[in-house]
């Protein structure tokens, strides 16, 4: 009770601290309550509003435990980019936000480990080990995607060429996207065994749905691990169950690692005549994760958390995208036939291999027209911060960049509101723009991945699985609207826009 009482007065402390920052909806302490509950389905038009009115500076919303401010322009953006972490901290806001900025407030402290957020070293594996060997593992990628819809989505059997096949999109691209990034991570046989599969496709799931309860509560609401009745709480029970997952993930990989770690104790890091580990231990994130890890860092455990962590931002990501992707294609058939002609254009003068980079879809138009959240690029202040235009953040508060209004605000893209697969490609054509626009690309205009150093790492990655799994079915599928329906509807929640996760589309062979 004292505790409750402690954090409501901080509230109205940091009410009276952020006085000066205007408010979307009631800046009154208990009306915003209400507010904070509104924001879970009206969370992206409040950003909306807020843009649209305070473009170039700041406004807050009422969040369940706390405001948060939303910063917009791109000058601010750069105040962001250019901030140290002892100002504006990433790794402070993931406490109680998420692991990367593109995910819904997934609470890794809860809902996985604490660990993940005060000693997140696995980012630094994913920027550089992972993206490093894109090329080396390319092959792989491909096979396992090919693999994944034959299994899937096959082409053969009973039916006829010319018959259309009801497709569930979002479940579908998860095991294609679980079994593809694990193709990688953990290599053959593990990436195609189906409780391992399951396993971190339910655990991406459970963390979600998981952190979206805890976050509906105050964080006074919120029992700590020590709290005496925290293993008979809901949220008790939810971490509790998340545990469950590790351990199961320890049965499937903690082999892998140990090999791993056994090999290095014997023959050391880089003696040359170390002999070579079996192919599933090979330059993959095991070897990757136990190459840089030290100390506590090398327990079973730990590896394993940050293996499931890795996945956890991949399969989430990568599955929202191509689902959306799918969904657009459908909707717009009218640019299969040109990006068909790209792609088979590519694979014939520069091969495979050349498809996830030099592959110029405008994959990149139908991602940001279709996947954008309200919100991006989280911090928390440290200390009190001053932007350029003269606003000052008290310390303890949380911001975050207004990304969805900054896409469709009409005074940097054409018609932003309608729907253009080539939109990036025909801006590339501009003199002086042909390296730009990119899907990768990160500038104060374009917040899909974030900027600065805190970037998401994985974006290389992600993008290579995208475009190499658009280039399948694009050669291999024709695909259209379910009894020629609209495009299923996005859900918003709390200013995420997530996709309709129980939707069809109809696959059939491609006969042109």
């Amino acid at each position: 009770m004292l505790n409750g009482s402690h954090l409501f007065s901080q509230r109205v402390e940091s009410s009276c601290k952020l006085r000066h920052v205007p408010t979307i909806g009631s800046s009154s302490l208990l009306s915003s309550y209400i507010g904070a509950l509104q924001f879970y389905k009206r969370g992206h038009e409040m950003i909306r509003e807020g843009y649209q009115k305070h473009y170039g500076g700041a406004f807050k919303v009422p969040m369940v435990s706390k405001w948060m401010v939303v910063i917009t322009g791109p000058d601010m953006i750069n105040d962001i980019r250019k901030s140290s972490d002892d100002q504006l901290s990433s790794r402070e806001a993931i406490a109680e936000h998420s692991i990367a900025d593109s995910i819904q407030t997934a609470q890794s402290d809860y809902m996985i480990s604490p660990q993940i957020r005060l000693d997140p070293y696995h980012v630094a594996v994913v920027r550089t080990p992972l993206t490093r060997n894109l090329g080396i593992r390319f092959d792989d990628i491909k096979d396992e995607i090919a693999a994944s819809f034959a299994d899937l989505v096959p082409l053969n059997g009973d039916a006829k060429l010319t018959d259309w096949t009801h497709v569930s999109v979002y479940s579908t691209v998860l095991k294609i996207v679980c079994r593809t990034s694990n193709r990688v991570f953990v290599g053959l046989p593990l990436c195609r065994n189906p409780d391992y599969r399951q396993l971190n496709e339910q655990f991406t799931l459970d963390v979600m749905e998981g952190a979206r309860f805890i976050n509906m509560f105050p964080t006074f609401l919120r029992p700590l691990p020590w709290h005496i009745h925290w293993r008979n709480s809901v949220i008790g029970r939810l971490q509790t169950k998340a545990s469950k997952k590790i351990d199961k993930a320890i049965f499937h990989a903690g082999a892998l690692f140990q090999e791993q770690l056994d090999k290095e104790r014997q023959y050391g890091k880089d003696r040359p005549d170390k002999p070579i580990l079996t192919v599933s231990s090979q330059n993959n994130l095991i070897s990757w994760l136990v190459d840089v890890a030290n100390g506590e860092q090398r327990e079973i455990r730990d590896l394993v958390v940050r293996l499931l962590s890795v996945n956890f931002g991949a399969i989430h990501t990568t599955t929202m995208a191509f689902t959306h992707i799918i969904y657009d294609l459908a909707t717009y058939p009218d640019y299969i036939k040109p990006l068909r002609e790209e792609v088979e254009s590519v694979i014939k003068t520069e091969g495979w291999s050349k498809v996830s980079t030099n592959l110029n879809v405008s994959l990149l138009g139908v991602y940001v027209d279709s996947f954008q959240n309200s919100v991006m690029m989280r911090r928390k202040v440290v200390k009190d911060f001053t932007f350029s235009n003269g606003i000052t953040l008290p310390a303890g508060t949380h911001l975050a960049v207004a990304t969805n209004a900054t896409h469709m605000d009409e005074n940097k893209y054409e018609n932003p509101k309608e729907f253009r697969g080539f939109r990036f490609a025909e801006m590339r054509e501009k003199e002086g723009e042909s390296k730009q626009h990119q899907m990768i690309s990160l500038s104060l205009d374009y917040g899909t991945f974030g900027i600065g150093k805190h970037a998401c790492p994985g974006r290389f990655f992600a993008v290579n699985e995208l475009k190499t799994m658009l280039a399948h079915v694009l050669l291999n599928y024709d695909i259209k609207l379910a009894n020629d329906d609209r495009r299923p509807e996005n859900f918003w929640f709390s200013g995420n826009c997530i996709p309709n996760r129980t939707a069809e589309v109809m696959f059939r062979r491609r006969l042109a």
